[in-house]
């Protein structure tokens, strides 16, 4: 009878604590709520305003800032592409930022999966070197990359901006991806060395895609870490046919003095916008993968 009754009081005690759990999920998950929906509408309520206001003119925006345009002025995007020059500064970013995410993706995968799959001496000092990267403020680099490019003929050159935006993005590059490959396993390079794969097959061909997770989040991080630059641009690439968009834009908006058209300005700032927003969309469709999934194909 005894046994019975503590049964009974230990099945108590455990549906009283489960109830507690899961009270105390439900605040955690609606403050959580709460502070997403608020962090949202603080991203989402200027990007709305900034999109409506590129449809009207720069009168109408001062004079009803939060209103529909009465007339929608689509001939706002044209001036911003044809007459501030955002599209050939867009085309140069395009250049700058594709070339440069290719190269820092394919260096980096590599010189991450040497350092986590492969032992040989010194590998812990490229490793460390490369964490000292992550440490390394851009504007103390900027007057020796200005001299470093001036001596090899690539000062105000879109292949010079590329070389620099790959060194700067490399080091975070590497550390990212170093935790997934040290977190994939070795049978499965093993079994493809078995099968006749050498290292660069293996590598490529069995290890890379199963790391599509993390090459996805760290090339959405450095996709908007290198198209949205501006102090590297701003030192070392000061040709005007060589803008990228964050120098146009500056100078589009200090070159107009106190007539500066808001509607065009606010277009090119959705024009910015936009390639970030794709991008982010293209490749959250990769993060819904993972390791084991990527394993078991």
């Amino acid at each position: 009878m005894s046994v019975n009754t503590s049964k009974r009081v230990d099945t108590g005690a455990h549906v009283e604590r489960k109830a507690q759990d899961t009270k105390s999920d439900k605040v955690v998950a609606g403050v959580s709520h709460s502070m997403l929906a608020i962090w949202a509408l603080l991203v989402l309520i200027p990007l709305g305003w900034t999109l409506m206001s590129s449809f009207k003119t720069t009168s109408e925006i001062f004079s009803s800032p939060f209103s529909l345009p009465a007339d929608w002025k689509f001939e706002n995007y044209v001036n911003a592409w044809n007459t501030a020059g955002i599209g050939s500064y867009f085309f140069n970013t395009v250049i700058v930022v594709g070339f440069a995410l290719v190269i820092v993706m394919v260096l980096g995968a590599m010189c991450a999966y040497v350092l986590a799959r492969f032992v040989f001496p010194g590998y812990r000092a490229v490793y460390y070197l490369m964490l000292a990267g992550l440490t390394f403020p851009v504007f103390l680099a900027i007057v020796p990359l200005f001299f470093i490019l001036k001596n090899i003929g690539l000062l105000n050159t879109l292949p010079g901006l590329i070389i620099v935006y790959v060194a700067f993005a490399l080091p975070f590059t590497v550390f990212f991806l170093f935790s997934f490959f040290k977190a994939l396993p070795h049978e499965i390079a093993e079994a493809a060395q078995i099968d006749g794969a050498g290292e660069w097959r293996t590598f490529f061909q069995v290890m890379l895609p199963m790391a599509k997770p993390g090459l996805a989040s760290v090339a959405i991080f450095n996709f908007l870490g290198l198209w949205n630059q501006y102090l590297i641009p701003v030192a070392i690439n000061t040709r005007r046919e060589n803008y990228v968009l964050s120098q146009g834009i500056a100078a589009y908006a200090g070159q107009m003095g106190y007539a500066v058209d808001f509607g065009a300005l606010f277009a090119a700032a959705i024009i910015v916008v936009v390639p970030v927003l794709v991008m982010y969309i293209v490749f959250q469709r990769q993060l819904q993968g993972s390791v084991s999934a990527g394993t078991m194909k």
